[in-house]
């Protein structure tokens, strides 16, 4: 969230602050002062439709859900790859894409697993909860630390 975002919501009495940084930052109006908060907790939470809860597929996501490892060879996975080529038909959906190295994405080119003898080491799926999108943050804020699980 954005700290103008944060602002308006605590102007509009849909936001409160719960924890404010000793070298925060000012919003200033002719009329009103308020420092930025480092988190807001909001009154009341909008549920989201179930089409949205499913992450959208991005090169990024794929290569969070996969722990940046290949597919096929367990190396280091910097490209995606369908698993049965859109070209043959395969859909973009998150059980057909997966992370893969340069090298076997060349290889594979638009082939399907079976012409080239090929396995998965896992069977590819929508990313759950709602952490996975936070693995890749090594450090967060130590503000958040009360407020984040331990495992995360």
């Amino acid at each position: 969230m954005s700290e103008q975002r944060a602002v308006v919501l605590m102007l509009d009495g849909r936001a409160e602050s719960v924890v404010t940084a000793a070298n925060a930052s000012l919003c200033r109006s002719p009329s009103l002062t308020i420092q930025i908060p480092a988190i807001v907790r909001l009154h009341h939470v909008v549920k989201l439709p179930s089409r949205v809860r499913t992450p959208p597929i991005t090169r990024r996501a794929v290569l969070l859900r996969d722990d940046h490892r290949c597919a096929y060879c367990d190396g280091e996975g910097d490209t995606i790859d369908h698993i049965v080529p859109r070209s043959r038909g395969g859909r973009h959906d998150w059980s057909n894409v997966v992370a893969a190295c340069r090298r076997h994405n060349m290889q594979k080119g638009n082939r399907l697993l079976e012409e080239l003898g090929w396995t998965l080491r896992f069977a590819p799926r929508v990313p759950e909860g709602h952490w996975w999108r936070w693995r890749h943050v090594v450090d967060p804020d130590p503000l958040w630390e009360p407020f984040l699980p331990k495992a995360s």
